[in-house]
């Protein structure tokens, strides 16, 4: 981990990456990992079609998304009873401890801008396995 240096602005460079606990390789951003940062981070997200997170939830962490380019379907709430599209352009709030898992079901690539209120968008992740066996059987039959 980068410490905080309070006398100067920190850069992260592209073609930083890394991969989530989520299953998802991530473009690096500001974060505990790259520049120290302790109470929000912000990384990318890039999904080629096809591409699902793990289902999971950040443990008293919220997250904010911006869906910078392409289309993509986000699962959430109990049992992964709620689906919505998100398109190009649009933000989404995600609260602290509500299951979600997004899913590229486009057929073209699509890139997130994600923000978590904690320093490391890896902090507090609990993995849901069993929605992840219920997501993919509601994806395989559609």
């Amino acid at each position: 981990m980068t410490t905080q240096d309070q006398s100067r602005i920190a850069i992260v460079r592209p073609g930083q990456t890394y991969r989530g606990q989520q299953g998802i390789t991530y473009g690096a951003g500001a974060s505990a990992e790259t520049v120290g940062a302790t109470k929000i981070c912000m990384n990318v997200m890039p999904m080629p079609p096809g591409a699902r997170a793990k289902a999971h939830y950040h443990k008293d962490i919220e997250t904010i998304a911006y869906l910078l380019d392409g289309d993509c379907a986000i699962y959430f709430g109990d049992g992964f009873a709620q689906r919505e599209m998100v398109h190009a352009g649009e933000h989404v709030f995600c609260p602290a401890n509500l299951p979600h898992a997004p899913s590229n079901e486009s057929g073209k690539p699509c890139t997130w801008l994600v923000v978590h209120s904690s320093g490391s968008d890896q902090d507090g992740i609990v993995l849901l396995p069993e929605l992840d066996a219920k997501l993919a059987k509601m994806t395989a039959a559609e």
